[in-house]
């Protein structure tokens, strides 16, 4: 990449987003189930004043990119974080957003906002997971496109 590229684009792809769950083996399992496939990563950390070392963090590798999804045990999250789901949503290509959303209704997500065309080629709908994260899916025709060229 070149150097006057670089000046140009600061955020140049998504590294990691991070979800939080109150149990995090259960954020495992589920996200698993959705997935497909289990965390490829964990770290185990000790909370101050506390000996022995529990789950803090679990990730998964996933899509076209091997984008990184974490999960952060809520006792790890800095004094201030929200509760319950609030901010910013990501929005994950799927091929099929009304398939999508189903099934995650189904695994016991709640719907957040139902499939709303946005224009052609473009679909989004987010469900909350049984841990209070909101998780976007979307049709997005220009994803596609960029997969296509590189």
């Amino acid at each position: 990449m070149s150097d006057k590229r670089m000046e140009r684009e600061m955020l140049r792809g998504l590294a990691t987003i991070t979800f939080q769950a109150d149990d995090l083996a259960d954020a495992r399992k589920w996200y698993a189930e959705v997935l497909g496939t289990d965390a490829y990563f964990e770290r185990r950390v000790a909370l101050p004043g506390e000996e022995a070392e529990r789950l803090a963090y679990i990730e998964f590798r996933i899509g076209d990119y091997q984008h990184e999804l974490g999960i952060v045990d809520r006792a790890f999250v800095p004094n201030g974080q929200v509760q319950g789901p609030a901010g910013a949503i990501a929005y994950w290509h799927v091929d099929d957003v009304n398939a999508s959303f189903e099934r995650l209704i189904s695994l016991g997500a709640t719907e957040h906002q139902p499939p709303i065309m946005r224009g052609e080629g473009f679909v989004t709908a987010s469900v909350v997971d049984p841990f209070g994260n909101i998780l976007g899916v979307m049709y997005n025709r220009h994803y596609l496109d960029v997969l296509a060229s590189s």
